[in-house]
């Protein structure tokens, strides 16, 4: 039994470190993982590192398993996966997802974990909380047969409403980004690609999730009329500004949010977080969403690689961080 892990820390705006934090004996009713991998998520924890979390968002932002506080120091993320050490007899060996931050080894009650289906690689397991997002999303707007969908923002989140709303019978799907590079990963998962000049109009549902003023105006240009754009980025501290004073009334455009912190109305009655969390790390038997692992580093160099990642110096989707010796493969 160790009773010492290490953790990642923003010690303040910009700057992080890992450092040594206590590991206690799990209670009866708790379960001890030692990390295998955990994901970055891109958008949202480069808006922590950079200290942009605004303080009328500090408490809806804290993450499940979050140390310290916004700007810092504060221990942050929320995509680990790893093996239970000592817990229940049922737990114990197995692979597990938990909503916890960078850390090496961590005790947590045991409903705090999932465990991992079998046939489903840790590598890809790192996607949970991803796909929950999107899974989430197309629960607040569900797609309907033969729907023309169109998602703006070829990231992480925009990829995996992606993925997930063609599944649906007789829906088209175009992942429309600025990066041409994208069209690859569009094509690994079964959907069109376009630039923004190029994308198609006219569309039933269009998916907002590149975090930027012009991606939601675009967004909003794409849509049908009396059609919905459903907005998934978070700006952070950064004002928008739209065109709600030229086709938006007269089109009658519907502009909606979704935010994972809370299961969407059409299922809140049937179904929990666990629920859906569980729901999401099924869809994962899909290889398909191997073509969003793009990158992989060891612990030891996650201030190096969150520093390049929040200064847009280290490109990709899911650049994951291993926890074990052997070198990393995705």
């Amino acid at each position: 039994m160790v009773d010492e892990a290490r953790a990642y820390w923003i010690t303040a705006p910009g700057r992080g470190e890992i450092r040594a934090v206590p590991l206690r004996e799990p209670r009866d009713d708790e379960v001890l993982v030692r990390a295998l991998r955990t994901g970055i998520s891109r958008g949202t924890e480069s808006l922590v590192y950079a200290g942009r979390v605004p303080p009328s968002q500090h408490t809806v932002m804290r993450a499940p398993f979050q140390d310290g506080d916004f700007p810092g120091p504060v221990k942050y993320g929320y995509l680990s996966v790893g093996i239970v050490e000592r817990g229940p007899v049922e737990l114990t060996g197995r692979t597990v997802f938990c909503l916890h931050p960078h850390q090496t080894a961590y005790v947590v009650p045991v409903a705090a974990v999932v465990p991992v289906p079998d046939g489903v690689p840790a590598e890809r397991a790192v996607l949970a909380g991803t796909v929950e997002t999107a899974l989430n999303a197309l629960w607040d707007v569900p797609p309907l047969l033969g729907d023309r969908i169109a998602v703006v923002g070829a990231g992480l989140v925009g990829c995996c409403v992606a993925r997930l709303a063609a599944g649906v019978p007789g829906v088209t799907v175009t992942l429309v980004d600025t990066d041409p590079d994208r069209a690859g990963v569009a094509a690994a998962l079964g959907v069109a690609f376009a630039g923004p000049d190029e994308a198609p109009q006219d569309s039933d549902l269009v998916v907002h999730t590149s975090a930027t003023e012009a991606g939601l105006r675009r967004a909003l240009e794409l849509v049908r009329r009396e059609g919905t754009v459903l907005d998934l980025s978070w700006y952070g501290d950064r004002p928008v500004t739209l065109p709600l004073g030229e086709a938006f009334h007269s089109a009658r455009l519907t502009l909606r949010s979704s935010q994972v912190g809370s299961v969407a109305p059409a299922r809140r009655d049937t179904r929990t977080h666990r629920d859906r969390l569980a729901l999401a790390l099924d869809l994962l038997h899909d290889p398909a969403f191997d073509a969003l692992l793009t990158g992989c580093s060891p612990f030891a160099e996650l201030p190096e690689v969150m520093a390049r990642i929040a200064a847009g110096d280290l490109p990709g989707l899911c650049h994951s961080i291993d926890y074990q010796e052997a070198p990393c493969s995705v």
